[in-house]
């Protein structure tokens, strides 16, 4: 049964298009596509904006780095669950007020019941005190599952909007940014924030009521003893306005170091080959423990300062405490007060402090939730992908023309200077030349993975700065040489060009592309399981796949970025022969570095240095003895 069509055709190979720029990526961490799982892949193509029910709008004012505006955009995302965090308030609000009625039935039974020496009465507020208990404990069961629905739906839908908004930001965006740090924010910053949704918003709910509740209680009873349990406030106050504003700095030291070591932990496990290779597995190990050490060292910090909170609010509340028994038992001998009285004051200076205690701890973790928040928000706030606002494309016939084109992926260093050319409909262009020459960045702008910086590219005549990026991409397919397969089947590898194929089309493609043979005598056929990037496959064999993959969106421009050059030659002439039925009738762009491979080219480019140097048929430029001559002979001399 066909996937539901989600895909445009240029996707059937966008996992290893994506990683066709040549640029250094940070710290060396290749840049790979969308990870695949059992369900129809999201096309990172799309521009996939905030949808309906998306939370972004409405809160650009709120900065990055802003906790009130953090706190705000969090506010948004918690609104849509209302009714629930009603529900969980009001359970918390019965739960605090059969706290605070524990003091005043104390005082009763220690004036009605201990001193006036009446077991019953003494026994009937026990039992009342048993009951309330009771209730206390379920409505507390309740408030928690329903704040933990809360939080996880609420983390969910934040999640899914970085999600999205990764695939709408611009490929500029991801070579500054490591792999490993944008899953830390993906994955621990919303999960910071998930932890705190759940397990500290109703305690702070209800330390907020214990203290409200517990300060009304006591100025009803006794204004002297209610003035006398507050004379350590303005102090609490102060130390925790102090601390505050380093625990908050520790919580954003300590994630953004999480989020480099991430980033180097995923470097080093996709890089292993290379590490093994080099031996360079000692200094993989010190840059580990260099950056293990920098985590420690500002958790420490972090821990110290919220660490320290709790122990000033205890030592204040006990010193509190005790001022508040001893007045209080002077206003006994004065006779302005009974014992039950001093008693229940106890315990509500106790409801009234704990929380304050409480408060000022929970505050570390908040302040953690928020610097979470700000990280993810920064995502959030990027600009996204520029796309064209233009009508798209239609009936295709796949002219591409370069017009003065340059470029250079950082200001003031070029890389493509005013490179012209015409591809008429159906041709094949080559494009050859040195490592770092030019030659994927002129890929790269056809796919407008990048936009130019001065001069334009046309299709069918119309600029692609114009065409919405998805019709653009629709009809171009690419074949690159480190085809990148997903931990899926084969058969819906290959219908990953395009989601709504049959299971005969994409059988079909597969024979059109030299692939049936060997699929046929995989364990499973094409419901053989493939493993993490294919490993279990060779090199050939992957490139046949993803040339099936091209056939089967049947793309009317397509680029083959040195499809070939990974392969033995007894293969690489069942790719070749693959490779000329996809790219009959459609206008072809070819890098290769084996020259043989092109001379059938209707126009051969020779970059260099970013511009082209020479241009014509293999037997002009043979003819020419230039730069082309230079490149045939240094591959054929032997």
């Amino acid at each position: 049964m066909a996937a539901s069509p989600r895909l445009a055709p240029i996707a059937s190979c966008l996992p290893a298009a994506r990683s066709i720029r040549r640029l250094p990526a940070r710290n060396g961490s290749s840049r790979r596509g969308p990870m695949a799982d059992k369900r129809a892949p999201l096309d990172p193509l799309r521009s996939v904006g905030p949808g309906p029910g998306r939370h972004q709008a409405g809160f650009t004012g709120a900065r990055a780095g802003d906790a009130r505006g953090a706190f705000q955009r969090l506010w948004s995302y918690l609104r849509p669950y209302g009714r629930g965090l009603l529900g969980a308030l009001a359970l918390v609000t019965v739960t605090t007020a059969l706290a605070l009625l524990n003091p005043y039935l104390i005082s009763q039974a220690v004036d009605h019941g201990i001193i006036a020496r009446q077991p019953g009465t003494l026994a009937r507020i026990l039992g009342l005190m048993a009951l309330l208990h009771l209730v206390s404990a379920a409505t507390t069961w309740l408030q928690t599952i329903t704040m933990i629905g809360i939080s996880q739906s609420t983390v969910r839908d934040l999640r899914a909007d970085l999600f999205a908004k990764l695939q709408t930001l611009p490929l500029r965006f991801f070579d500054r940014q490591p792999h490993g740090e944008l899953m830390s924010r993906l994955t621990n910053d919303t999960e910071m924030v998930s932890s705190t949704l759940g397990e500290n918003v109703t305690q702070l709910m209800a330390s907020t009521l214990s203290v409200v509740g517990a300060a009304t209680a006591m100025l009803t009873l006794n204004w002297r003893l209610a003035i006398a349990s507050v004379l350590t406030l303005p102090l609490v106050m102060l130390v925790t306005r102090l601390l505050a504003r380093a625990t908050r700095q520790g919580f954003r030291d300590r994630q953004r170091e999480l989020g480099e070591l991430n980033g180097l932990v995923e470097e080093t496990i996709s890089g292993q080959r290379a590490i093994k290779v080099t031996r360079h597995e000692p200094a993989a190990i010190a840059a580990f423990d260099a950056a293990n050490a920098r985590l420690r060292a500002t958790g420490v910090r972090a821990g110290i300062v919220v660490g320290l909170l709790g122990p000033v609010m205890q030592c204040l509340r006990n010193s509190g405490f005790a001022l508040l028994a001893g007045i209080g038992g002077w206003l006994v001998i004065k006779g302005h007060a009974t014992v039950g009285m001093v008693a229940a004051f106890l315990g509500y200076a106790q409801q009234f402090s704990r929380p304050i205690n409480e408060i000022a701890s929970l505050y570390g973790m908040v302040q953690s939730a928020l610097a979470g928040a700000e990280r993810v928000f920064a995502i959030l706030d990027e600009a996204p992908d520029q796309d064209g606002a233009g009508a798209p494309l239609t009936n295709i016939r796949g002219e591409v023309v370069f017009d003065q084109v340059s470029f250079g992926y950082e200001p003031g260093q070029p890389v493509l200077r005013e490179v012209s050319f015409t591809a008429a409909p159906g041709e094949t262009i080559a494009l050859v030349g040195q490592t770092g020459a030019g030659k994927t960045t002129i890929i790269n702008l056809l796919t407008r993975f990048y936009d130019v910086d001065q001069g334009s590219i046309k299709v069918d005549g119309r600029d692609l700065r114009e065409l919405p990026k998805t019709s653009l991409r629709q009809a171009l397919g690419i074949v690159l040489q480190d085809t990148h397969l997903f931990a899926d089947t084969v058969r819906e590898n290959i219908r990953y060009g395009r989601l709504e194929a049959s299971d005969a089309e994409v059988e079909e493609a597969a024979r059109l592309a030299n692939a049936d043979s060997f699929i046929q005598h995989l364990p499973q056929g094409y419901d053989t399981p493939l493993s993490e990037a294919a490993g279990n496959l060779s090199q050939g064999q992957r490139q046949l796949l993803a040339i099936a993959r091209a056939l089967l969106a049947d793309p009317k421009i397509l680029i083959l970025d040195e499809a070939t050059s990974s392969v033995d030659t007894r293969t690489e002439v069942h790719v070749q022969e693959a490779m000329l039925r996809l790219m009959a009738g459609r206008t072809s762009f070819v890098i290769a570095h084996r020259l043989s491979t092109i001379r059938q080219a209707d126009c051969i480019l020779v970059i260099d240095g970013g511009q082209v140097v020479e241009r014509g048929t293999h037997a002009e430029l043979m003819a020419r003895q230039g730069a082309y001559y230079q490149l045939h002979q240094s591959q054929f001399a032997a």
